[in-house]
């Protein structure tokens, strides 16, 4: 991807709107987690079910500490599974508006993925909301053209590229006594 295609998704971002972009584990949709109208826009889009949180992506555990606290339980996870499919929910820090994770809970989930377009959208964009692209209960779409055939004009921009994997991350909720796995993947804890 040239530094063109880039710099035209954060600017689509930034105005707001819904971008999709191939990760290590299913192609994804994303939007500004700042922007509260661009997070609901893409559970709308998608049909999500608000008692299930979106995940965060970030680029490296800068953008991640930004978001959430860690225990040392979940740097001894990111280090060992970072970038990958592992998705790690969190306590967020007291900054993050009610809209970014689970409001009730105060949690978030982040994942830093193993692919090298999104860590570069990432890296010049910031931490952004993403969700698989597909419909809820549909199969994941893997490149751009499978994710505008299930999603179409609700996202203004689809970077071409293939994801790296068939199945959505390993979710694992860390704010209980011990590890709880939320969503079995790609990452066997």
């Amino acid at each position: 991807m040239t530094q063109s295609e880039i710099s035209q998704a954060v600017g689509r971002l930034a105005a707001g709107e819904l971008v999709g972009f191939p990760t290590d584990t299913v192609y994804g949709i994303a939007a500004d987690p700042y922007q509260e109208d661009a997070v609901s826009a893409l559970a709308n889009l998608k049909g999500h079910d608000t008692a299930k949180p979106l995940a965060v992506l970030v680029a490296d555990m800068d953008q991640a500490i930004s978001l959430v606290k860690f225990s040392d339980v979940a740097l001894d996870l990111a280090e060992e599974h970072w970038p990958g499919g592992l998705t790690l929910v969190l306590r967020r820090i007291e900054s993050v508006p009610d809209w970014i994770g689970d409001a009730q809970a105060r949690t978030v989930g982040v994942r830093c993925p193993d692919h090298p377009l999104a860590l570069e959208l990432l890296e010049s964009f910031g931490p952004l909301v993403v969700t698989s692209a597909n419909k809820t209960g549909e199969e994941p779409a893997l490149n751009a053209d499978a994710a505008a055939e299930a999603l179409g004009g609700g996202v203004t921009h689809y970077i071409e590229g293939t994801s790296g994997g068939r199945v959505p991350s390993t979710v694992v909720d860390l704010t209980r006594p011990a590890p709880f796995v939320l969503r079995p993947g790609p990452i066997d804890l």
